[in-house]
């Protein structure tokens, strides 16, 4: 049996078993929760202090010790934190505050449960790291707009079920994943607006005994309010929960991407090409070039997927209010921002470590019969009723195949068989520049709506 220092022994005759103690232990992933439990803390303390439960003196005694212990963790690093007795992040930071000021420091806890703390402490984490991942995604956003500007006039196929269905501009390819990004950037915002509510003050369920204004904590943390009922306060984990599924949208926003561009730079496709930055070899076939940094981040969006996923069915079952499977929350909690975090920023590296092969992009948007649809309303605009230009455009299609002969160019009598309506300047109405100027409403792929909507993105990312 072994002894352990903790926050809670008084009741207990017997040492803690040694297994017990290492399987409950959470210092090994919690400590990451050490600067925001330390600001907590030091809004407690100027708490306790204003609501007369400690006296000044004591309370600036608190105040420089934890102030000193951020201090030594600055200095020390890693070091720091090498302590095989401690629980968790609370009780460690409590034992170097007593051993640093003594017996003032065994004050602090007064009115303050570790459910209230923690909760208070994984919320200021949450809503730091919710401002870097915003972030990433900005740099995200930003590399899609250099990589669009840079090729303003390029085209690609675009597609629908992974087959050729009409031509699109390069940019167009591009704000189509900005857009993915803003909402996930909106999403992030408004999860964080709901995590941004103190805990603090709720104490282990039925709130404090002691008379410290909440509002007053609330406010020189940064937080918009404070919680309004103590038993939801600290049980409440939504706020992971949203946070960890706001992560796994961009997660899948980043797969698609890496898909498109896995695609893309195949042989078969050859729209693009990564640069050696961001591919590997192969440590048999002395030719590949493998996307190595796409497929990881493909990988990874399971990871933060399950982490979701995970998270929800920890909370599903749980009775009011704190229970310990809580602590299971941060582990995943941890890894879904780190992953997208880090899946993000290779993205962004990806993206500016590209090449496009215009050429090779624009040949391919003009062979498939991408423009059947444009034959197709050109028909229409002469009085044929849609449902009759499809059909008639089909056949034309089915001829074209069976002649090897793409449908501008095929003989103007030869298109004339399926509709008389077709005359001499169905060619213009056919051709790749005419194609892609004709989508010309709002969101179209035209280059004067993609020219005002690249305009328009770089303005909102300029504006943050």
């Amino acid at each position: 049996m072994a002894e352990s220092k903790n926050l809670w022994g008084g009741r207990f005759r017997g040492g803690t078993d040694e297994g017990f103690a290492r399987f409950n232990r959470s210092f090994g992933f919690d400590r990451r929760l050490f600067e925001a439990d330390v600001r907590g803390s030091l809004a407690h303390c100027e708490g306790l202090r204003a609501a007369g439960v400690i006296s000044d003196a004591e309370a600036s005694e608190i105040d420089a010790g934890l102030r000193g212990l951020l201090a030594r963790a600055g200095r020390e690093g890693a070091a720091f934190f090498e302590d095989d007795a401690a629980e968790d992040v609370h009780s460690f930071i409590e034992a170097r505050l007593v051993e640093s000021i003594g017996d003032a420091g065994r004050k602090l806890h007064t009115g303050r449960s570790r459910n209230d703390q923690v909760a208070t402490a994984l919320r200021l984490w949450l809503r730091d790291e919710t401002d870097r991942l915003d972030a990433a995604l900005g740099g995200a956003q930003a590399a899609l707009l250099d990589l669009a500007e840079a090729h303003a006039d390029a085209v690609l196929p675009g597609y629908t079920h992974l087959q050729r269905a009409q031509p699109v501009l390069w940019p167009h390819w591009c704000l189509a994943y900005f857009e993915m990004f803003a909402r996930d950037r909106a999403r992030l915002a408004d999860a964080r607006r709901r995590a941004n509510v103190l805990p603090l003050g709720s104490a282990a369920l039925a709130g404090t005994n002691h008379p410290v204004d909440r509002g007053a904590m609330a406010r020189s943390l940064g937080f918009d309010s404070v919680s309004r009922n103590s038993l939801d306060a600290v049980s409440d984990r939504d706020f992971c929960v949203e946070f960890a599924a706001a992560c796994s949208l961009v997660m899948a926003h980043l797969s698609r991407l890496a898909e498109d561009l896995i695609v893309y730079s195949t042989a078969e496709f050859g729209f693009v090409e990564l640069s050696d930055a961001v591919a590997t070899g192969s440590s048999l076939m002395p030719q590949k070039k493998n996307p190595d940094a796409l497929e990881l981040v493909r990988g990874k969006s399971a990871r933060v997927f399950g982490h979701t996923l995970a998270l929800l069915a920890l909370i599903k079952g749980l009775p009011l209010a704190y229970n310990k499977d809580m602590q299971e929350d941060k582990e995943a909690v941890f890894d879904a921002a780190d992953t997208t975090r880090a899946s993000l920023e290779v993205a962004a590296t990806v993206l500016r470590n590209l090449r496009l092969r215009e050429g090779r992009a624009r040949d391919a948007a003009t062979v498939g019969y991408m423009n059947a649809t444009e034959m197709a309303d050109y028909l229409v605009r002469r009085g044929l009723p849609f449902r009759d230009a499809h059909e008639a455009v089909g056949r034309m299609v089915l001829y074209g195949l069976g002649k090897g002969l793409e449908l501008h160019e095929l003989e103007l009598e030869e298109l004339r068989a399926f509709s008389p309506l077709v005359a001499e300047d169905v060619y213009g109405a056919l051709s790749l520049e005419q194609t892609l100027s004709a989508k010309s409403r709002a969101g179209g792929t035209s280059p004067e709506r993609v020219a005002e909507a690249l305009a328009a993105a770089r303005a909102s990312l300029s504006e943050g």
